[in-house]
């Protein structure tokens, strides 16, 4: 009987097969995954079903591997179906949940299958040893996995094989070994009969088993669809939801664009702020320069000052030495016109005399 042994909910991917690129979703919402072990025929399997649709219907074996390409999404290859499938989760830790039993259930199935065929290669050496190296090999498991009436054909095409050489002429003295020769190989038949038809009850139960697994399957699926039911009941109110999401979305981007021209306009002011800073030193420098000329143009005007009465000073003095010169060239005229007048007396008495 196979039974879940561990489920989780995860939207459903596949690949596409066309690019073998882009994920295709094949499922509109999450869904239940979910591991089951066979016990029958000692397997894992990964399990998901949209509606009464197996979306998901992988067996484990020790090859694959299961990679996360992201924090909530992980994917495997399956080569039987030909596919790549994807799990988008909730969260990271879900993720890892799942990738820790895929591991555990992939060593169990690396297991049971070494330990198959350590059984497989101790049950077809009687059967070798009894055939004499004449028979084929033993069943293989999915030789075991077809139906009575497929293998009926290949015992009676044996047992024709085998009696052929009976209606060939043998010699009286060869028919004893060959009598023991053909009970050995009937004996074998018979076996290889048995071996059949214990394949065949297992296929029986089989069936059994999957007619149990759909009726469960059947009834998971109306669970599903009652819950479709009831998340369409509130699909209104979804959709409400998702409109006043929209207009939160479009109010924040407003916000962001208005936060966006503020940070602009906040970098402008601190660059005129800048600016100002350094047109405020550049005037508190011009203004101690202003303050140093106004000292000194004051020390300036003192001796502009005194320079002013010095110049004073010596104009009037200046003024007073004209003044006495002046009068000293009216003293010298006159004496330069008595000493004319004394020489001309002095040339007329020269004359005279």
């Amino acid at each position: 009987m196979e039974q879940p042994i561990f489920s989780t909910r995860a939207h459903v991917f596949q690949i596409d097969p066309n690019t073998k690129k882009n994920w295709v979703p094949t499922s509109k919402h999450a869904v239940t995954v979910s591991y089951f072990y066979d016990s029958t025929r000692n397997v894992y399997r990964i399990i998901s079903l949209d509606g009464s649709k197996a979306i998901i219907n992988s067996t484990i074996t020790p090859n694959m591997t299961f990679t996360k390409t992201s924090q909530k999404f992980g994917q495997w290859a399956d080569s039987r179906a030909n596919t790549v499938y994807g799990l988008g989760f909730s969260s990271e830790h879900h993720l890892s949940k799942f990738a820790e039993k895929f591991q555990e259930f992939k060593e169990a199935a690396r297991l049971a299958k070494e330990k198959s065929q350590e059984k497989m290669e101790l049950t077809s050496t009687p059967s070798q040893e009894s055939a004499g190296g004449d028979l084929q090999s033993p069943l293989t498991p999915e030789s075991i996995n077809g139906t009575d009436d497929e293998r009926t054909p290949d015992v009676t095409q044996n047992s024709e094989s085998r009696a052929e050489p009976t209606q060939n002429a043998l010699p009286f003295s060869h028919s004893s070994a060959i009598s023991k020769h053909w009970e050995a190989e009937l004996a074998t038949l018979k076996g290889n009969n048995a071996k059949l038809t214990a394949a065949l009850l297992e296929s029986t139960a089989n069936v059994k088993q999957w007619k149990q697994q759909l009726a469960a399957y059947q009834e998971e699926a109306e669970r599903l669809h009652k819950r479709v039911t009831e998340l369409e009941c509130v699909s209104s109110q979804a959709n409400a939801v998702h409109t006043h999401k929209t207009e939160l979305n479009q109010t924040i981007q407003e916000l962001e664009e208005t936060l966006k021209v503020k940070e602009e306009e906040i970098e402008r002011l601190k660059q005129e702020i800048d600016n100002a800073r350094e047109l405020q030193e550049q005037r508190d420098s011009l203004t101690q320069k202003l303050q140093e000329v106004e000292i000194r143009n004051k020390d300036l005007e003192g001796q502009l000052s005194d320079l002013e009465q010095r110049l004073e000073k010596s104009q009037n003095e200046q003024e007073a030495f004209r003044n006495n010169l002046k009068t000293l060239l009216e003293i010298l005229d006159g004496k330069i016109f008595e000493l004319t007048e004394l020489r001309d007396n002095l040339a007329k008495l020269l004359e005279c005399s």
